[in-house]
């Protein structure tokens, strides 16, 4: 299987099996709509009014070549992979639901404003510490382990945060553990010590802020209804800038408001901030602000925008990075990631205020995806199971796409969310999701030119 397109002024070719990416010149381009399907002496015929035969024969010698090299039309070489066959279920990622409250009422919240359709509530040290024994316990050989302190808002719990950071720390020797904690925050409550004390103890620092001031304040406004802009932007920046090189996001979502939001993107890195994300938002198709099909186009555009930006300030001091461009084109995730993907439900857990296991964050307050529940002690493996083998290859829309090493098949909220199924992809997420595939390979092949 392959995939090829033209981004900018370079074509491209994608073997999809072997993850080699080629830049071609248009002849070999246009060959392969009919190569190796049809014999030369047919491509020749196709091809008469736009090349000679000479330059047809050219590329159609370079295509042979880069089939026999194992780089074009290449077999599928991770379906029978026996370490993808023989994985065992290891946790080894956590997020703790520190606090289902928040400081803020975004319109598009997943979590219904923080609590997640539930009571506005806070995790104990208690609950947390037992989570803390679960991930250990389940973790197998695996060392390094990942936390997420989430909410709602987490730092309206901090101090039980900084008692789990210690616990975790103290866990490490002991069972040769290595915590990489990260706390998701939406800045109110930064102060200076707190600031200190993220830089000193957060492997990363998520921070949510949606662009410029009127989209920001359009979605995320306080309980009083006011906007968030003014009040979390200068504490976003002085942590920003203390971080002097340890990894933070700034992550906004857009919506159907702000269909230009390469323009956000570009504001955050214009405040200073290199390490942005914005995601679409995933909501109701009755919400004013939900994202459809008839979208696509714009928001396609946006994305290759971007990506031009991106390579324009490459190396200046207005330069970023866009999480969704970030693509290793060099070894890329193992076997396991390429297939499986966030390891949602198998690999990563996220656990409530009062200690309730869920797939991840997305499940919270969807009993029907409980796992368990840490004080119990007890995880369902069956529902483990179920999200272990929904890999690639078990879902039907994937097998054949060009994407699926690259996606891993999507969120499995998403594709509930919408299709009530977590085998069937959310469509128009996989649309997005191919259109900036395309763009990371463009960006790399732009800024690694001889």
């Amino acid at each position: 299987m392959i995939h090829k397109f033209k981004q900018g002024d370079m074509y491209f070719v994608l073997d999809v099996n072997s993850g080699a990416v080629h830049v071609i010149d248009k002849i070999v381009f246009d060959v392969l709509d009919y190569y190796p399907e049809k014999s030369p002496v047919e491509v020749i015929r196709a091809l008469k009014d736009s090349y000679s035969e000479e330059e047809v024969r050219e590329a159609l010698s370079d295509v042979d070549y880069l089939i026999e090299e194992d780089m074009l039309f290449t077999d599928d070489k991770y379906v029978n992979s026996i370490e993808f066959q023989n994985r065992s279920p290891i946790v080894k990622a956590m997020c703790l639901h520190i606090a289902h409250d928040c400081n803020l009422r975004c319109a598009y919240c997943f979590a219904s404003q923080g609590d997640f359709q539930g009571t506005r509530s806070m995790m104990s040290y208690e609950v947390g510490k037992k989570a803390l024994d679960m991930l250990v316990a389940n973790s197998g050989n695996r060392r390094n382990l990942e936390v997420d302190f989430f909410g709602g808002e987490p730092l309206m719990n901090f101090e039980v945060v900084k008692q789990l950071v210690s616990y975790g720390r103290s866990l490490e020797k002991t069972h040769n553990k290595n915590f990489r904690f990260t706390l998701t925050t939406n800045g109110v409550l930064l102060s200076d010590e707190i600031i200190d004390y993220l830089n000193d103890n957060m492997y990363n620092v998520v921070l949510s802020l949606d662009g410029r001031r009127d989209v920001n304040d359009k979605m995320r406004y306080t309980i009083s209804g006011g906007g968030s802009y003014d009040v979390i932007v200068p504490k976003i920046q002085k942590l920003v800038e203390s971080r002097k090189g340890k990894a933070y996001y700034v992550r906004g979502t857009f919506t159907k408001n702000n269909l230009d939001f390469s323009q956000d993107v570009l504001h955050m890195a214009d405040l200073g901030f290199k390490s942005t994300s914005i995601e679409p938002v995933v909501a109701a198709p009755g919400d004013a602000y939900a994202l459809d099909e008839s979208d696509l186009d714009v928001v396609k555009e946006q994305y290759d925008l971007l990506a031009e930006e991106l390579i324009k300030r490459h190396n200046t001091d207005k330069e970023f990075s866009f999480f969704h461009f970030a693509i290793d084109m060099g070894q890329g995730p193992c076997v396991i990631k390429r297939l499986s993907g966030c390891g949602a439900g198998s690999e990563y857990l996220a656990i409530t205020p009062e200690g309730d296991i869920f797939p991840c964050h997305q499940f919270v307050g969807n009993d029907h995806f409980k796992m368990g529940n840490v004080m119990a002690g007890v995880i369902d493996f069956g529902l483990t199971s179920e999200f272990k083998n929904a890999h690639v290859y078990n879902k039907e829309k994937c097998r054949t796409c060009w994407a699926k090493f690259y996606c891993s098949g999507g969120c499995h909220a998403n594709a509930y969310n919408f299709n009530n199924d977590i085998y069937t992809p959310y469509a128009l997420g996989c649309e997005m999701e191919k259109k900036r595939i395309e763009n990371s390979i463009y960006i790399y092949a732009k800024l690694n030119q001889d």
